[in-house]
């Protein structure tokens, strides 16, 4: 079973990402390389704040998502919405769920901002395992995101 080098993996993101400055590129290189780290992650991706407090699918790898979230709806929309880690252990009991994948039990949701404090979407990580994810996954991932993204436009 592979589980997560934190260290490795921000310093592989980092490398990968030295320069870049486009919003897409840089998630589609974190999606690719964090989902392949660690057996946990059903599906890992992000969703692009387009405006009018809606979300619309980003890069991801694994199965479909959900093309367009509300703010108002689901971890995604929560996550967007309060700008807070949503750290949910059971989908089931989390209020306003969406059933992108019936698979899903339980989601790591990160809002994504740049250096100005724009939010540019968030980044989910979706497993079929109950209780998957813990605080050190939630804090690794936003010091992760927010040297990856200090720069993005």
């Amino acid at each position: 079973m592979t589980q997560v080098n934190y260290k490795e993996l921000a310093a592989v993101i980092a490398s990968l990402a030295e320069g870049e400055t486009d919003a897409v590129a840089l998630m589609a290189t974190i999606a690719c390389e964090v989902h392949h780290s660690d057996d946990r992650f059903d599906w890992t991706g992000f969703y692009r704040n387009v405006g009018n407090d809606t979300l619309k699918i980003g890069p991801y790898q694994g199965g479909h998502g959900c093309l367009v979230i509300p703010f108002t709806r689901g971890v995604c929309g929560a996550a967007a919405k309060t700008g807070e880690v949503q750290l949910v252990p059971d989908v089931e009991a989390f209020p306003g769920h969406i059933a992108c994948a019936s698979s899903t039990r339980s989601e790591l949701v990160l809002p994504v901002f740049n250096g100005a404090g724009d939010l540019l979407g968030v980044f989910d990580l979706d497993s079929d395992q109950p209780n998957a994810f813990t605080q050190e996954d939630a804090v690794a991932f936003t010091e992760i995101l927010a040297k990856t993204f200090a720069n993005a436009v």
